[in-house]
């Protein structure tokens, strides 16, 4: 298989990883173009075109983390311009009903996967939490890769339930 062909097969699970990594469309597409052009250009360093996919998303999740680390660093570097415009600094903090309602939907996630079975649970912190590759996720289980892909949409599918089950009930409450 040449590069092209890896990259078509391989490059619509990347995107979607990425979206969950970098958090929206345009950051996604620009580091999978990215990931892209740099894997073309190390392509002898892979060794086993099998893992191709495993190792474009190693590649793209660097990029995106990159990303992250310059758009924080971003303020920084504006703040000798700012002091010589004599602005003032707002606080770095969120205000706090954002943080409380950050703090409940980790909570409400956490509390949804843990009423997940255990091997739905397992399969789903390992691919979608810890961002294994689906090939280690089922050799470290031992099963076959179509089997954890089945899991794996089962287990997604019942998250979706019941997170909605949970946002319902709470915003019920309120």
């Amino acid at each position: 298989m040449n590069f092209e062909e890896l990259a078509n097969e391989h490059k619509d699970a990347v995107y979607r990883q990425m979206l969950r990594v970098c958090g929206n469309h345009a950051d996604a597409e620009d580091v999978l173009m990215e990931a892209l052009l740099k894997a073309y250009r190390s392509l002898e360093q892979l060794r086993d075109k099998a893992s191709f996919r495993a190792w474009l998303g190693r590649i793209a999740r660097r990029l995106c983390w990159q990303l992250r680390e310059r758009e924080a660093l971003a303020p920084l570097l504006q703040l000798s311009l700012m002091e010589d415009e004599g602005t003032e600094l707002q606080s770095a903090e969120d205000a706090p009903d954002v943080e409380l309602a950050r703090r409940e939907m980790k909570a409400l996630l956490w509390q949804a996967i843990g009423e997940l079975p255990q091997d739905a649970r397992e399969i789903y912190v390992m691919r979608d939490l810890e961002e294994m590759s689906g090939e280690d996720v089922a050799r470290k289980l031992g099963i076959t890769l179509p089997a954890m892909k089945s899991r794996l949409h089962r287990a997604r599918q019942a998250m979706r339930e019941r997170l909605d089950e949970i946002l319902l009930a709470s915003a019920r409450q309120r």
